[in-house]
Protein backbone atom coordinates (compact mmCIF):
# COMPACT_ATOMS: atom_id res chain seq x y z
CA UNK A 1 0.00 0.00 0.00
CA UNK A 2 1.47 3.35 -1.06
CA UNK A 3 2.07 5.96 1.62
CA UNK A 4 0.94 9.22 0.02
CA UNK A 5 2.13 12.52 1.40
CA UNK A 6 -1.13 14.45 1.34
CA UNK A 7 0.77 17.66 2.05
CA UNK A 8 3.12 17.40 -0.93
CA UNK A 9 2.38 19.22 -4.17
CA UNK A 10 4.35 18.47 -7.33
CA UNK A 11 4.39 21.27 -9.91
CA UNK A 12 5.52 20.77 -13.48
CA UNK A 13 6.96 24.17 -14.33
CA UNK A 14 9.03 26.47 -12.10
CA UNK A 15 8.25 29.50 -14.24
CA UNK A 16 6.18 32.63 -13.73
CA UNK A 17 2.82 31.12 -12.76
CA UNK A 18 4.32 28.04 -11.12
CA UNK A 19 6.43 30.06 -8.69
CA UNK A 20 4.45 33.28 -8.24
CA UNK A 21 0.99 31.75 -8.00
CA UNK A 22 0.51 28.00 -7.63
CA UNK A 23 3.60 27.27 -5.58
CA UNK A 24 3.05 30.35 -3.47
CA UNK A 25 -0.59 29.43 -2.67
CA UNK A 26 0.16 25.84 -1.70
CA UNK A 27 3.32 26.63 0.25
CA UNK A 28 1.42 29.19 2.30
CA UNK A 29 -1.28 26.56 2.72
CA UNK A 30 1.16 24.24 4.50
CA UNK A 31 2.32 22.07 1.57
CA UNK A 32 5.81 21.04 0.60
CA UNK A 33 6.17 22.16 -3.01
CA UNK A 34 8.32 20.16 -5.43
CA UNK A 35 9.06 21.85 -8.77
CA UNK A 36 9.84 19.76 -11.86
CA UNK A 37 11.63 21.76 -14.56
CA UNK A 38 14.34 21.55 -17.22
CA UNK A 39 15.82 24.89 -16.11
CA UNK A 40 18.78 23.43 -14.23
CA UNK A 41 20.06 26.69 -12.63
CA UNK A 42 16.60 27.36 -11.16
CA UNK A 43 16.20 23.79 -9.88
CA UNK A 44 19.69 23.77 -8.35
CA UNK A 45 19.08 27.10 -6.65
CA UNK A 46 15.75 25.90 -5.23
CA UNK A 47 17.54 22.92 -3.74
CA UNK A 48 20.24 25.17 -2.31
CA UNK A 49 17.95 27.73 -0.67
CA UNK A 50 14.59 25.92 -0.26
CA UNK A 51 12.87 29.31 -0.49
CA UNK A 52 12.35 32.24 -2.86
CA UNK A 53 10.58 35.58 -2.86
CA UNK A 54 7.56 36.79 -4.77
CA UNK A 55 7.52 40.57 -5.12
CA UNK A 56 3.96 41.88 -5.27
CA UNK A 57 4.07 44.94 -7.51
CA UNK A 58 1.67 47.74 -6.58
CA UNK A 59 1.89 51.26 -5.14
CA UNK A 60 3.90 49.77 -2.30
CA UNK A 61 5.80 46.59 -3.15
CA UNK A 62 5.35 43.65 -0.80
CA UNK A 63 7.66 40.66 -0.49
CA UNK A 64 6.20 37.20 0.11
CA UNK A 65 8.71 34.52 1.06
CA UNK A 66 7.77 31.08 -0.25
CA UNK A 67 9.51 28.32 1.67
CA UNK A 68 9.45 24.54 2.10
CA UNK A 69 10.28 24.10 -1.60
CA UNK A 70 12.69 21.98 -3.60
CA UNK A 71 13.22 20.94 -7.20
CA UNK A 72 13.80 17.94 -9.45
CA UNK A 73 15.32 18.09 -12.91
CA UNK A 74 12.81 17.06 -15.56
CA UNK A 75 15.27 14.64 -17.19
CA UNK A 76 15.55 12.60 -13.98
CA UNK A 77 12.57 10.54 -15.09
CA UNK A 78 12.62 7.89 -12.38
CA UNK A 79 12.89 10.51 -9.65
CA UNK A 80 10.04 12.49 -11.22
CA UNK A 81 7.87 9.36 -11.36
CA UNK A 82 8.61 8.71 -7.69
CA UNK A 83 7.52 12.21 -6.73
CA UNK A 84 4.25 11.78 -8.61
CA UNK A 85 3.66 8.37 -7.05
CA UNK A 86 3.71 9.84 -3.54
CA UNK A 87 2.21 13.29 -4.19
CA UNK A 88 -0.92 14.59 -2.53
CA UNK A 89 -1.73 16.72 -5.57
CA UNK A 90 -0.16 17.73 -8.91
CA UNK A 91 -0.15 20.96 -10.91
CA UNK A 92 0.98 21.61 -14.47
CA UNK A 93 2.15 25.08 -15.50
CA UNK A 94 4.52 24.76 -18.45
CA UNK A 95 2.65 26.65 -21.19
CA UNK A 96 0.88 25.03 -24.12
CA UNK A 97 4.11 24.54 -26.07
CA UNK A 98 5.61 22.57 -23.18
CA UNK A 99 2.72 20.19 -22.60
CA UNK A 100 3.77 17.47 -25.09
CA UNK A 101 7.15 17.09 -23.37
CA UNK A 102 5.72 16.51 -19.89
CA UNK A 103 2.94 14.09 -20.83
CA UNK A 104 5.26 11.02 -20.90
CA UNK A 105 6.63 11.99 -17.46
CA UNK A 106 3.15 12.39 -16.05
CA UNK A 107 2.02 9.08 -17.53
CA UNK A 108 5.07 7.28 -16.11
CA UNK A 109 4.36 8.69 -12.67
CA UNK A 110 0.68 7.75 -12.80
CA UNK A 111 1.58 4.21 -13.81
CA UNK A 112 4.09 3.85 -10.99
CA UNK A 113 1.50 5.16 -8.54
CA UNK A 114 -1.03 2.62 -9.85
CA UNK A 115 1.46 -0.24 -9.50
CA UNK A 116 2.09 0.72 -5.87
CA UNK A 117 -1.55 1.36 -5.01
CA UNK A 118 -4.31 0.81 -7.61
CA UNK A 119 -6.90 2.65 -5.50
CA UNK A 120 -5.19 6.00 -4.86
CA UNK A 121 -6.59 8.83 -7.05
CA UNK A 122 -4.53 11.91 -7.89
CA UNK A 123 -5.84 15.35 -8.75
CA UNK A 124 -3.97 17.24 -11.47
CA UNK A 125 -4.50 21.00 -11.52
CA UNK A 126 -4.20 22.18 -15.11
CA UNK A 127 -2.76 25.65 -14.47
CA UNK A 128 -2.79 26.64 -18.13
CA UNK A 129 -4.86 29.09 -20.12
CA UNK A 130 -6.15 26.17 -22.17
CA UNK A 131 -9.77 25.88 -23.15
CA UNK A 132 -11.02 22.27 -22.80
CA UNK A 133 -7.75 21.43 -21.06
CA UNK A 134 -9.16 18.33 -19.37
CA UNK A 135 -9.98 16.82 -22.77
CA UNK A 136 -6.43 17.51 -23.97
CA UNK A 137 -4.93 15.80 -20.92
CA UNK A 138 -7.34 12.86 -21.06
CA UNK A 139 -6.63 12.07 -24.72
CA UNK A 140 -2.86 12.44 -24.43
CA UNK A 141 -2.54 10.45 -21.20
CA UNK A 142 -4.78 7.65 -22.49
CA UNK A 143 -2.50 7.34 -25.51
CA UNK A 144 0.52 6.88 -23.24
CA UNK A 145 -0.98 4.64 -20.54
CA UNK A 146 -1.92 0.94 -20.85
CA UNK A 147 -5.39 0.32 -22.24
CA UNK A 148 -6.68 -1.03 -18.93
CA UNK A 149 -5.47 1.93 -16.85
CA UNK A 150 -8.59 3.47 -15.18
CA UNK A 151 -7.76 7.10 -15.94
CA UNK A 152 -11.26 8.43 -15.33
CA UNK A 153 -11.31 6.85 -11.86
CA UNK A 154 -7.79 7.70 -10.74
CA UNK A 155 -7.03 11.12 -12.24
CA UNK A 156 -8.92 14.30 -11.46
CA UNK A 157 -8.24 16.59 -14.42
CA UNK A 158 -8.93 19.97 -12.86
CA UNK A 159 -9.25 22.91 -15.23
CA UNK A 160 -8.49 26.40 -13.94
CA UNK A 161 -8.88 30.03 -14.86
CA UNK A 162 -5.48 31.70 -14.43
CA UNK A 163 -6.17 35.38 -13.89
CA UNK A 164 -2.90 36.40 -12.21
CA UNK A 165 -0.73 38.72 -14.30
CA UNK A 166 3.02 38.19 -14.16
CA UNK A 167 5.22 40.39 -16.38
CA UNK A 168 8.35 39.24 -18.17
CA UNK A 169 11.36 39.57 -15.89
CA UNK A 170 14.06 41.92 -17.13
CA UNK A 171 17.59 40.56 -17.45
CA UNK A 172 18.82 42.75 -14.61
CA UNK A 173 16.11 41.36 -12.29
CA UNK A 174 17.05 37.77 -13.08
CA UNK A 175 20.75 38.55 -12.68
CA UNK A 176 20.01 40.05 -9.26
CA UNK A 177 18.20 36.90 -8.09
CA UNK A 178 17.38 33.98 -10.38
CA UNK A 179 14.53 32.84 -8.12
CA UNK A 180 12.72 36.11 -7.44
CA UNK A 181 9.51 36.64 -9.38
CA UNK A 182 7.19 39.62 -9.81
CA UNK A 183 3.39 39.45 -9.69
CA UNK A 184 0.32 41.58 -9.13
CA UNK A 185 -1.69 41.49 -5.86
CA UNK A 186 -4.56 39.42 -7.37
CA UNK A 187 -4.27 35.96 -5.82
CA UNK A 188 -7.40 33.90 -6.59
CA UNK A 189 -7.24 30.54 -8.37
CA UNK A 190 -10.57 29.61 -9.93
CA UNK A 191 -10.83 25.85 -10.49
CA UNK A 192 -13.27 23.10 -11.40
CA UNK A 193 -14.91 21.79 -8.25
CA UNK A 194 -16.57 18.89 -10.10
CA UNK A 195 -13.28 17.46 -11.40
CA UNK A 196 -11.64 16.66 -8.05
CA UNK A 197 -11.39 13.00 -7.04
CA UNK A 198 -10.20 13.95 -3.56
CA UNK A 199 -11.54 16.75 -1.34
CA UNK A 200 -10.70 20.24 -2.59
CA UNK A 201 -7.69 21.46 -0.54
CA UNK A 202 -8.71 23.90 2.19
CA UNK A 203 -6.34 26.66 1.07
CA UNK A 204 -6.92 30.39 1.08
CA UNK A 205 -7.08 31.68 -2.48
CA UNK A 206 -8.73 28.62 -4.07
CA UNK A 207 -12.16 29.37 -5.57
CA UNK A 208 -13.83 26.13 -6.76
CA UNK A 209 -16.70 26.61 -9.23
CA UNK A 210 -19.51 24.26 -10.29
CA UNK A 211 -19.76 25.44 -13.95
CA UNK A 212 -16.09 25.69 -14.81
CA UNK A 213 -16.54 26.12 -18.55
CA UNK A 214 -18.30 29.43 -17.96
CA UNK A 215 -15.40 30.70 -15.87
CA UNK A 216 -12.75 29.53 -18.33
CA UNK A 217 -14.63 31.42 -21.03
CA UNK A 218 -14.90 34.48 -18.79
CA UNK A 219 -11.11 34.52 -18.47
CA UNK A 220 -10.54 34.00 -22.19
CA UNK A 221 -13.24 36.25 -23.63
CA UNK A 222 -13.04 39.12 -21.13
CA UNK A 223 -9.61 39.14 -19.49
CA UNK A 224 -7.48 37.83 -22.36
CA UNK A 225 -9.60 39.57 -24.99
CA UNK A 226 -9.46 42.87 -23.11
CA UNK A 227 -5.72 42.63 -22.54
CA UNK A 228 -5.00 41.97 -26.21
CA UNK A 229 -7.49 44.60 -27.37
CA UNK A 230 -5.71 47.20 -25.23
CA UNK A 231 -2.44 46.47 -27.04
CA UNK A 232 -3.94 46.40 -30.54
CA UNK A 233 -5.91 49.62 -30.21
CA UNK A 234 -2.93 51.30 -28.56
CA UNK A 235 -0.54 50.33 -31.36
CA UNK A 236 -2.87 51.62 -34.06
CA UNK A 237 -3.41 54.86 -32.12
CA UNK A 238 0.29 55.42 -31.37
CA UNK A 239 3.01 52.86 -32.23
CA UNK A 240 5.36 54.71 -29.87
CA UNK A 241 3.53 53.55 -26.76
CA UNK A 242 5.69 51.18 -24.72
CA UNK A 243 3.64 50.39 -21.61
CA UNK A 244 0.03 49.34 -21.27
CA UNK A 245 -0.68 51.91 -18.58
CA UNK A 246 0.44 54.67 -20.97
CA UNK A 247 -2.11 53.63 -23.55
CA UNK A 248 -4.97 53.20 -21.10
CA UNK A 249 -4.35 56.70 -19.74
CA UNK A 250 -5.71 57.81 -23.12
CA UNK A 251 -9.46 58.19 -22.51
CA UNK A 252 -10.30 57.32 -26.09
CA UNK A 253 -8.40 54.02 -25.94
CA UNK A 254 -9.69 53.20 -22.45
CA UNK A 255 -13.30 53.76 -23.49
CA UNK A 256 -12.97 51.72 -26.68
CA UNK A 257 -11.35 48.81 -24.82
CA UNK A 258 -14.02 48.90 -22.12
CA UNK A 259 -16.83 48.85 -24.70
CA UNK A 260 -15.19 45.90 -26.45
CA UNK A 261 -14.91 43.97 -23.19
CA UNK A 262 -18.54 44.76 -22.34
CA UNK A 263 -19.63 43.46 -25.75
CA UNK A 264 -17.82 40.20 -24.99
CA UNK A 265 -19.36 40.16 -21.51
CA UNK A 266 -22.83 40.33 -23.02
CA UNK A 267 -22.02 37.31 -25.19
CA UNK A 268 -21.04 35.36 -22.05
CA UNK A 269 -24.17 36.42 -20.19
CA UNK A 270 -26.33 35.04 -22.98
CA UNK A 271 -24.21 31.89 -23.37
CA UNK A 272 -24.39 31.07 -19.65
CA UNK A 273 -27.77 32.29 -18.35
CA UNK A 274 -27.91 32.42 -14.58
CA UNK A 275 -24.13 32.17 -14.13
CA UNK A 276 -23.30 35.86 -14.59
CA UNK A 277 -25.18 39.13 -14.10
CA UNK A 278 -24.71 42.46 -15.85
CA UNK A 279 -23.55 43.95 -12.58
CA UNK A 280 -20.97 41.25 -11.86
CA UNK A 281 -19.56 41.29 -15.39
CA UNK A 282 -19.36 45.08 -15.54
CA UNK A 283 -17.62 45.09 -12.17
CA UNK A 284 -15.19 42.45 -13.45
CA UNK A 285 -14.42 44.52 -16.56
CA UNK A 286 -13.75 47.67 -14.52
CA UNK A 287 -11.58 45.77 -12.04
CA UNK A 288 -9.53 44.29 -14.88
CA UNK A 289 -9.01 47.70 -16.47
CA UNK A 290 -7.77 48.99 -13.14
CA UNK A 291 -5.37 46.05 -12.89
CA UNK A 292 -4.20 46.54 -16.48
CA UNK A 293 -3.09 50.06 -15.44
CA UNK A 294 -0.85 48.86 -12.63
CA UNK A 295 2.33 50.84 -13.40
CA UNK A 296 4.41 48.69 -11.09
CA UNK A 297 3.90 45.64 -13.32
CA UNK A 298 5.66 47.42 -16.18
CA UNK A 299 3.56 45.41 -18.65
CA UNK A 300 4.50 46.29 -22.23
CA UNK A 301 2.38 46.68 -25.34
CA UNK A 302 4.70 44.17 -27.02
CA UNK A 303 4.23 41.44 -24.42
CA UNK A 304 0.47 41.86 -24.17
CA UNK A 305 -0.16 41.90 -27.91
CA UNK A 306 2.45 39.64 -29.49
CA UNK A 307 2.06 36.01 -30.60
CA UNK A 308 -0.71 36.82 -33.08
CA UNK A 309 -1.07 33.41 -34.69
CA UNK A 310 -1.84 31.88 -31.29
CA UNK A 311 -4.02 34.73 -30.06
CA UNK A 312 -6.05 34.81 -33.31
CA UNK A 313 -6.54 31.02 -33.37
CA UNK A 314 -10.10 29.74 -33.98
CA UNK A 315 -10.96 29.06 -30.32
CA UNK A 316 -8.82 31.74 -28.73
CA UNK A 317 -9.77 35.16 -27.29
CA UNK A 318 -10.64 37.16 -30.43
CA UNK A 319 -11.87 34.71 -33.06
CA UNK A 320 -13.44 32.50 -30.40
CA UNK A 321 -15.54 35.37 -29.05
CA UNK A 322 -16.66 36.35 -32.54
CA UNK A 323 -17.54 32.75 -33.38
CA UNK A 324 -19.64 32.48 -30.22
CA UNK A 325 -21.40 35.76 -31.02
CA UNK A 326 -22.24 34.52 -34.53
CA UNK A 327 -23.66 31.29 -33.09
CA UNK A 328 -25.85 33.25 -30.67
CA UNK A 329 -26.85 35.94 -33.17
CA UNK A 330 -25.27 38.70 -31.07
CA UNK A 331 -23.30 41.85 -32.03
CA UNK A 332 -19.53 41.49 -32.38
CA UNK A 333 -18.52 44.65 -34.27
CA UNK A 334 -16.22 46.03 -31.56
CA UNK A 335 -14.44 42.70 -31.20
CA UNK A 336 -14.02 42.51 -34.97
CA UNK A 337 -12.51 46.01 -34.91
CA UNK A 338 -9.97 44.75 -32.36
CA UNK A 339 -9.17 41.85 -34.68
CA UNK A 340 -8.52 44.18 -37.60
CA UNK A 341 -6.36 46.46 -35.45
CA UNK A 342 -4.49 43.42 -34.20
CA UNK A 343 -3.77 42.38 -37.76
CA UNK A 344 -1.69 45.56 -38.03
CA UNK A 345 0.19 44.94 -34.77
CA UNK A 346 3.95 45.17 -35.35
CA UNK A 347 5.33 45.96 -31.89
CA UNK A 348 8.94 45.03 -31.08
CA UNK A 349 10.75 43.85 -27.96
CA UNK A 350 13.55 45.63 -26.08
CA UNK A 351 16.06 44.56 -28.70
CA UNK A 352 13.93 45.93 -31.54
CA UNK A 353 12.76 42.53 -32.78
CA UNK A 354 9.31 41.26 -33.65
CA UNK A 355 8.30 37.78 -32.58
CA UNK A 356 9.15 35.28 -35.33
CA UNK A 357 5.55 34.06 -35.60
CA UNK A 358 4.36 37.66 -35.84
CA UNK A 359 6.58 38.16 -38.87
CA UNK A 360 4.84 35.16 -40.42
CA UNK A 361 1.47 36.64 -39.47
CA UNK A 362 2.37 39.93 -41.18
CA UNK A 363 2.96 38.03 -44.43
CA UNK A 364 -0.52 36.52 -44.17
CA UNK A 365 -2.11 39.91 -43.54
CA UNK A 366 -0.23 41.31 -46.55
CA UNK A 367 -2.53 39.10 -48.65
CA UNK A 368 -5.56 40.86 -47.13
CA UNK A 369 -7.79 40.63 -44.08
CA UNK A 370 -9.60 37.72 -45.75
CA UNK A 371 -6.43 35.64 -45.47
CA UNK A 372 -6.24 36.32 -41.73
CA UNK A 373 -9.88 35.35 -41.19
CA UNK A 374 -9.51 32.13 -43.17
CA UNK A 375 -5.97 30.89 -42.52
CA UNK A 376 -5.48 32.06 -38.93
CA UNK A 377 -8.94 32.47 -37.42
CA UNK A 378 -10.46 29.44 -39.15
CA UNK A 379 -13.55 31.16 -40.58
CA UNK A 380 -15.11 30.11 -43.87
CA UNK A 381 -16.12 32.87 -46.32
CA UNK A 382 -19.04 30.75 -47.54
CA UNK A 383 -20.47 30.43 -44.02
CA UNK A 384 -19.46 33.85 -42.68
CA UNK A 385 -19.87 36.16 -45.67
CA UNK A 386 -21.21 39.02 -43.57
CA UNK A 387 -18.24 38.75 -41.22
CA UNK A 388 -15.82 39.00 -44.15
CA UNK A 389 -17.68 41.99 -45.57
CA UNK A 390 -17.63 43.84 -42.24
CA UNK A 391 -13.93 43.09 -41.74
CA UNK A 392 -13.09 44.51 -45.18
CA UNK A 393 -15.06 47.68 -44.47
CA UNK A 394 -13.31 48.16 -41.12
CA UNK A 395 -9.92 47.46 -42.66
CA UNK A 396 -10.46 49.89 -45.54
CA UNK A 397 -11.76 52.63 -43.25
CA UNK A 398 -8.82 52.14 -40.92
CA UNK A 399 -6.40 52.41 -43.84
CA UNK A 400 -7.96 55.69 -44.93
CA UNK A 401 -7.87 57.07 -41.39
CA UNK A 402 -4.24 56.15 -40.87
CA UNK A 403 -3.22 57.59 -44.24
CA UNK A 404 -4.97 60.87 -43.44
CA UNK A 405 -3.25 61.02 -40.05
CA UNK A 406 0.20 60.46 -41.54
CA UNK A 407 -0.21 63.00 -44.36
Amino acid sequence: MIITDNKKMVIFGAGKIGRSFIGQLFSRGGYEVVFIDSNIPVIDELNLRHKYKVIIKSDHDEIIWVDHVRGVRANYEDEVAGEIATAGIIAVSVGQAGLPSIMPLLAKGLLKRFQLDPACPLDIIIAENLRNGSDYFRVNLQNLLPGDYPLNRLAGLVETSIGKMVPIMQKKDIAEDILQIFAEPYNTLILDKQAFKNPVPAIEGLAPKENMKAWVDRKLFIHNLGHATSAYLAFVQNPEYIYLYEALANVRIYTAVRETMLQAANILKVKYPGEFTDESLTGHVDDLLLRFQNRSLGDTIFRVGCDLIRKFAPEDRIAGAIRLAVELGLPYGRILYALVCGSRFRAKDEQGHMLKDDLEFSKIYAEGIDAVLTRVCGFNPADHSNLYYQAKVIDNNLSVRLEQRSS
